[in-house]
């Protein structure tokens, strides 16, 4: 049926419809389950162990089982990713970690959760999505691109196995499954405790079910496709960058992947709010000062094209195949969201 597929629409048309299908499966899931990495951060740096944080650890370990044991399996083969083929930055993972984390917190959400919450009809989401995209593009291949190539080469690693974790480590990809699912059933544990949902606990495990689809149907096309189709997953700058700039630039958008996965998210959210009744139309307000969204937004448009990927493209696709720089990555965002968090709670408690 791929076949047939590709020899009637072509590879890029059949990588669009991928990405669309993965995309409304991770926007409905993300939608109703409120995966969101600042706000289980929030509760790591305030020392509570809540809904949020289970929320993550169940979308997180999710991908991880599922990618590494498809690999195990001999179903799914990731070692021509770019996440781990290509030469990466440990200097960027680093900074450019670090800085999307403390963005992250000012803005009040990732690049995946401004996309989400953009289809429920919050607008701070909108305008603070639009930022990003075009600090990302600047920092991508504008005038901030000098200054993101000085810190990427600052400290690079090699690609294959030098950027492969569990190499490094002597791992199989049977152990991490296993972890990954021993993970799960502690993140499982932590959401029965803090009393979440039964149907927010299935969407989150269908967050990271949604990155593990990206990675099979990107790779059951390029195991059938004549030509060489990159295997990825789910990630949303790069391809935020790529339609926005498509739609502005040029009459026809240059089909992929990426493409069908942006407005298949938007559209999964949209739905998935439609029938939960969750659209409402957000405002800036006295408690959301615009200026700290548009800072937020500017440090993780750079901090993301810095990192190799945002919360989800480099902290769960690129963390589900165990890509070091992907794991450093999202180990610096915790680190720079945690200390953002816990500044502004001391700030607000000594103004009060």
């Amino acid at each position: 049926m791929l076949e047939a597929l590709i020899d009637r629409f072509g590879d890029p048309a059949v990588l669009m419809m991928a990405g669309a299908i993965t995309g409304v499966v991770f926007g409905m899931a993300a939608q109703h389950s409120q995966f969101c990495l600042r706000a289980a951060t929030a509760e790591v740096a305030e020392g509570r162990f809540g809904s949020r944080l289970s929320i993550w650890l169940i979308a997180f370990s999710a991908a991880v089982m599922l990618v590494q044991g498809g690999v195990a399996l001999g179903l799914l083969d990731v070692s021509d990713a770019r996440q781990l083929a290509a030469t990466g930055s440990m200097s960027g993972a680093i900074i450019g970690g670090l800085m999307f984390g403390v963005g992250m917190i000012l803005a009040r959400g990732c690049a995946s959760r401004l996309l989400v919450l953009s289809a429920t009809g919050n607008m701070r989401a909108i305008l603070t999505g639009l930022v990003l995209t075009l600090v990302a593009q600047a920092s991508l291949r504008g005038v901030l691109s000098p200054a993101r190539e000085s810190l990427t080469v600052l400290w690079l690693v090699e690609g294959g196995e030098a950027r492969n974790m569990l190499t490094q480590l002597g791992l199989s990809a049977a152990v991490a499954a296993s972890v990954a699912a021993l993970a799960l059933i502690g993140g499982l544990i932590l959401a029965w405790r803090t009393q979440v949902k039964l149907s927010r606990i299935f969407a989150a495990a269908g967050v990271g079910a949604a990155v593990a689809l990206g990675w099979a149907l990107t790779y059951a096309i390029a195991q059938t496709s004549f030509d060489v189709v990159p295997v990825s997953s789910v990630t949303f700058t790069g391809p935020s960058t790529d339609t926005l700039m498509g739609l502005v630039n040029a009459p026809d958008l240059p089909l992929g992947f990426g493409i069908g996965l942006v407005p298949g998210v938007f559209a999964g959210a949209g739905l998935m709010a439609l029938l939960t009744r969750e659209i409402r139309i957000e405002r800036f307000g006295p408690d959301t000062p615009m200026e700290r969204y548009l800072l937020g937004a500017v440090l993780m448009g750079f901090g993301s094209m810095l990192a190799g990927g945002c919360a989800v493209g480099a902290g769960m696709s690129g963390g589900s195949i165990f890509a070091i720089t992907a794991w450093v990555a999202v180990f610096c965002m915790w680190l720079g969201a945690m200390a953002t968090h816990t500044l502004l709670r001391r700030r607000v408690v000594v103004a009060a």
